[in-house]
């Protein structure tokens, strides 16, 4: 197994690279680059799509140019090489790709285009929201779903299994943003209670709490997030987990063990569970690297929480390439670890699988 794991995590390395070459290839084609974005705005042209999400901080070094060139008829062309050296694009492309590599390796991500600090600062400041978003929402939605599951699959076509199915079809239905909106009409100072606050991770005197204190303060702040991301979760696991089981329930290795008189508990947990689990716990990787980006990023602006997901769109948008590839690497590493844990799943609940003995 130790074989295994030292074959994966050496993999991880090309499997990086490739996905920060393709990635760097493609921006070096894509329209509108930080020059362009901070010429375009030097011509009275606001390119910036998330300017209101920053608080008043956001493009101090655009500010700055705007300041002293706006109301210059032409561009120097002298000043315009001397932008393209800020932001390093006078080296050729090829120099500036290995430059990042290098530099990534221990984790130096160089300073923001347009925040004009670290961008390692940035993402240290950010994860934690993402974080907690991220690992309570998959739990959450897995510790109820798959009890769910298996007691819809045991009770397939009864009045428990009907009535579930559509309850969780109706909240399937619901798109996690709209639940969030509910969720802060309902218990936020809308039109009905207060009783979950309305943004943030914390209260602003959360340094000052007690452990206990801190505790029930972030739990209260997360549990609305949480339960919006969870909705959608919810139901593809659990509808997973039902039509998994069902299928090894009806393999005549079950009929077997039950004419050999097994219980229908040893049944379920001691031969269909290791098997029906397989295909669940597979899933696992793609909806926790999912709640990080694609599925927090709404919760994350209605919830007014500064996450990674945010970060990232605000970076994509407004071009502002270190921050970019910043969580495109942290997104492909925490992304490969993850799966690496997922193989490894698969061993704990199933031990006759040997990945060791299998090629990578």
């Amino acid at each position: 197994m130790f074989g295994y794991i030292a074959r994966r995590i050496l993999l991880m390395i090309p499997t990086i690279f490739g996905i920060l070459a393709i990635s760097f290839i493609i921006v070096q084609f894509a329209p509108g680059g930080p020059v362009e974005h901070i010429l375009a705005q030097l011509q009275g042209l606001d390119t910036s799509a998330t300017s209101h999400f920053s608080g008043g901080t956001e493009m101090d070094t655009t500010a700055n140019f705007t300041a002293k060139y706006r109301g210059a008829e032409g561009l120097d062309p002298k000043f315009v090489a001397e932008l393209k050296k800020q932001f390093g694009f006078d080296k050729p492309p090829l120099e500036r790709f290995f430059l990042m590599l290098k530099n990534y390796l221990t984790f130096d991500f160089g300073r923001s285009y347009f925040r004009d600090v670290p961008v390692i600062d940035l993402i240290k400041e950010r994860l934690p929201v993402s974080i907690s978003l991220g690992i309570w929402m998959t739990l959450l939605s897995y510790l109820i779903s798959i009890p769910l599951g298996i007691a819809k699959a045991v009770r397939d076509g009864s009045r428990f299994d009907v009535w579930t199915s559509a309850v969780i079809i109706v909240g399937y239905a619901i798109p996690s943003f709209l639940f969030a909106v509910l969720l802060i009409v309902l218990f936020c100072g809308g039109s009905f209670w207060q009783i979950f606050p309305l943004r943030g991770l914390t209260s602003e005197n959360f340094a000052q709490l007690s452990l206990l204190g801190k505790v029930e303060d972030y739990l209260w702040h997360i549990t609305l997030p949480v339960l919006a991301l969870t909705l959608g979760a919810f139901a593809t696991v659990t509808f997973l987990t039902k039509n998994s089981f069902l299928d090894e329930i009806r393999k005549q290795y079950v009929m077997t063990a039950r004419m050999k008189g097994l219980t229908e508990q040893k049944i379920l947990y001691g031969h269909v569970f290791r098997n029906a689990m397989m295909i669940v716990v597979a899933g696992f990787p793609g909806a926790f690297i999912n709640a990080f980006f694609a599925g927090a990023l709404l919760i994350e602006t209605i919830f007014s929480l500064r996450g990674l997901g945010l970060l990232s769109f605000e970076a994509i948008v407004n071009r502002d390439y270190p921050i970019v590839f910043a969580n495109l690497y942290i997104f492909a590493l925490l992304g490969l670890v993850v799966n690496l844990v997922s193989d490894l799943t698969y061993t704990w609940i199933d031990p006759r699988i040997d990945f060791e003995t299998r090629e990578v």
